[in-house]
């Protein structure tokens, strides 16, 4: 299945039932009355989180949504039917914007979690409605109130606890193929990587986590240099960044600045995040170099720096544990906050329908 990570739909929520006129008509009954219903209400449009999906495949070529009106009132008091809503099935984590690409409407970031994006209008008024001790016969209906219609944009950001991050040949698929049962596309050229991978990493029988692969980053990506930095969108989530470093380079340090500068210059706190690194390869490393790119790579970035090597196996649990640690320490921290409101911001540019005085 192809992988998508961002769509733009249409949506527009069914409009409001009309109200209508009608008078009793019976037999030995002289003055009936107005007995006209009012209208159903339009059907509203809804999007939800689901578990099970991993894309936005399935909103590529489908990218307008309207749902159905509301059935009409009728004669002796009937009211129309309400219209059934129209629901949008999306991947867990993804955030609703608005047309400007920039205002968060919802961000559905639990299984079940669902929001209405576009409401449904109000059934019209029929005339039993208008009926007063003065106005006994009033021959007023009003039309359905309109649904509200927007385009919006689906933007998926994937849920893990660790997030792998590097330059392009930095081993980061063979560490995930190594400790997931994840297959990415592993070969011996850059960028092999085209799209967000994940992989579940247990450790025991009670631990475990989501580990997410993304593509490499070079000088540049924050300017669209390579692939870009659009996919850092899919670590925002993360608890902890495993920054992996190609050993078998003689420069570990400055591959490990070129990063660090993306990361800074992408922002939304990714530069802030714990970070455990690594210094990977270390097969492809005589024990002289080993010493030395080590040494340079630890009083670059001012913390201890792991040895690994994913296609060995060497080092990995040591990776590992500092990894589940962090992940373990901020699923307890945000088990202890109070939960985050659930609706979603208004839009700035969608106003309430002023409804009229029945009386005027």
């Amino acid at each position: 299945m192809k992988f998508l990570d961002e769509a733009k739909v249409w949506v527009k929520a069914g409009d409001g039932g009309d109200g209508v006129v009608a008078f009793r008509r019976e037999k030995y009954l002289e003055f009936g009355g107005p007995d006209g219903g009012n209208g159903g209400k339009g059907g509203d449009v809804l999007v939800e989180a689901v578990e099970g999906l991993n894309t936005l495949i399935d909103y590529r070529y489908a990218q307008h949504f309207k749902a159905r009106k509301g059935g009409n009132g009728a004669g002796s008091d009937r009211t129309g039917a309400g219209s059934e809503d129209v629901v949008l099935k999306v991947p867990v984590g993804t955030q609703i914007l608005a047309d400007d690409k920039e205002t968060l409407l919802a961000d559905l970031d639990a299984p079940g979690k669902r929001v209405v994006i576009a409401r449904g209008g109000d059934g019209g008024h029929g005339n039993a409605h208008f009926k007063t001790s003065t106005n006994r016969a009033p021959r007023r209906a009003d039309k359905g109130w309109p649904g509200e219609e927007r385009w919006i944009w689906l933007r998926l950001k994937l849920i893990a606890d660790a997030g792998l991050v590097g330059l392009p040949n930095a081993g980061k698929s063979t560490f995930l193929a190594a400790v997931s049962a994840a297959r990415p596309k592993i070969a011996d050229y850059p960028f092999t990587t085209l799209h967000p991978q994940l992989g579940v990493v247990r450790l025991n029988a009670s631990e475990e986590f989501v580990l997410a692969d993304i593509p490499g980053l070079i000088e540049g990506a924050h300017e669209g240099v390579g692939l870009g930095d659009r996919f850092l969108g899919h670590v925002e989530r993360c608890a902890v960044l495993l920054h992996l470093v190609d050993g078998s380079q003689p420069d570990p340090a400055g591959a490990w600045r070129t990063v660090r500068e993306e990361l800074e210059q992408y922002g939304h706190g990714l530069a802030e995040k714990p970070e455990v690194l690594a210094l990977n390869k270390l097969d492809a490393m005589t024990p002289q170099a080993r010493a030395s790119r080590l040494k340079a790579l630890e009083r670059a970035a001012g913390q201890p720096v792991l040895l690994v090597s994913g296609a060995t196996g060497e080092g990995v649990p040591e990776v590992l544990r500092a990894l589940a640690e962090v992940v373990a320490r901020v699923r307890a921290e945000r088990a202890a906050q109070p939960p985050a409101p659930t609706e979603p911001a208004p839009h700035p540019l969608v106003r309430p329908i002023a409804r009229l005085d029945p009386e005027g």
